[in-house]
């Protein structure tokens, strides 16, 4: 079966998709992103509170695509022109009970007990040992290799006051498919 545009803008339509995107995150697209959600939410009829809330885990959404997406360029490894894997995909969606941002990007398996251990001990946490933990691990002065403390996802843990959803696909033996979802009650 072949999908349509029109396929495609109904599934968007029922899903309330207010913003989606698949390609190269670089900073003038997230500055571009930060704007159009800014005008949209200007225009919905939501809180000031939501909106603040919404805007603040989408930002570190977006920033952690962007500063973790795994740089395949520095592996010498052999390409698979089929997939772009320094591509990534996110969608904002939003109902009449929450906001749903969902991410996604490739990794590199040996990451993934990481990601995944790091999710799960974020989840287990009550609202105030999320605060702790986050204090905990801004205090330790430790950066990850990517130059930031390790605290977005906390950050988006902490501002979504929710648990975090997760998948990985496993792509093949050089890269699986991380799939993260946040969301955010009005």
């Amino acid at each position: 079966m072949r999908t349509t545009t029109f396929d495609l803008y109904n599934l968007m339509e029922r899903d309330n998709v207010l913003l989606a995107f698949k390609g190269t995150v670089t900073s003038d697209l997230l500055s571009s992103v930060f704007h159009i959600m800014e005008t949209k939410m200007d225009d919905l009829n939501d809180s000031p509170a939501t909106k603040k809330k919404v805007f603040n885990v989408l930002v570190e959404c977006l920033q952690n695509l962007y500063h973790h997406i795994d740089d395949f360029d520095n592996d010498n490894t052999v390409y698979d022109d089929t997939i772009d894997k320094k591509s990534a995909i996110f969608s904002i969606s939003r109902n009449e009970e929450y906001y749903n941002i969902i991410t996604g990007n490739f990794i590199y398996p040996r990451n993934v007990v990481e990601i995944t251990n790091k999710i799960n001990h974020i989840n287990s946490l009550d609202r105030d040992q999320l605060k702790a933990y986050y204090k905990e691990v801004l205090g330790n002065g430790k950066l990850s290799a990517k130059g930031g403390g390790g605290l977005g996802l906390i950050d988006i843990a902490k501002k979504s006051r929710n648990k975090l959803e997760y998948s990985f696909k496993e792509i093949d033996d050089d890269y699986s498919f991380f799939t993260l979802i946040v969301k955010i009650l009005k």
